[in-house]
């Protein structure tokens, strides 16, 4: 999802208002609206039945990531792009990205070393957010794939009433709610002093 939606949400953001911003945000708009149900197949029927590229379900190699991961990571990418180039659009428009292009920077130095810093933090949230979503919601796309996750583990142990499994199955994506927003307020600090020494007053 960060591979595909950074180069998205940047080039919508440059060129924005361009044939590029309306064509990433139409990319975008496209994996909102395709359920994970529909996109395992669909990538199925592509890549392993009729190209023969990639396995079409198990765990045996790295191989077999390839297309859970491209299941998952297309709607998660789409809202991460969206958010992407809404904070860059906003931190594109501050004073100091005016004094950056008098000095005569770069476009790609002024958006990387400059607007990207500041435009993470609402980009962060959204993150961790889908992090923790994805441990507990990857449950259709593990079935899809025949893959033995966490989310699968889950509906096996309900279904069989197995509580102790299923108690440590929600145990540990709670656990990982936590740890993922504690790395969050972490990364908060690092990418915005300000932050830092509210904290420590």
């Amino acid at each position: 999802a960060i591979i595909i939606a950074f180069p998205l949400g940047i080039f919508a953001a440059v060129y924005k208002d361009t044939w590029i911003d309306q064509l990433t945000m139409m990319v975008s708009l496209s994996g909102v609206s395709i359920p994970n149900f529909l996109m395992g197949p669909l990538l199925i029927l592509f890549f392993s039945i009729y190209l023969g590229w990639l396995p079409v379900s198990g765990d045996d190699s790295i191989a077999s990531l390839v297309l859970p991961a491209i299941t998952l990571g297309t709607a998660l990418a789409a809202i991460l792009s969206r958010m992407i180039r809404a904070s860059l659009l906003d931190v594109l428009g501050e004073d100091y990205i005016r004094t950056a292009k008098a000095k005569g920077l770069s476009a790609f130095t002024i958006v990387t070393k400059h607007a990207l810093r500041n435009a993470m933090l609402p980009v962060l949230t959204i993150i961790g957010l889908q992090l923790g979503a994805l441990l507990g919601g990857a449950v259709i796309t593990e079935m899809i794939f025949s893959w033995p996750g966490l989310g699968q583990l889950t509906i096996e142990s309900i279904q069989k009433r197995d509580y102790p499994v299923v108690q440590a199955c929600i145990l540990l994506i709670s656990s990982s709610y936590v740890i993922v927003n504690t790395i969050t307020d972490i990364l908060y600090g690092l990418l915005d002093p300000r932050i830092r020494l509210h904290g420590s007053h």
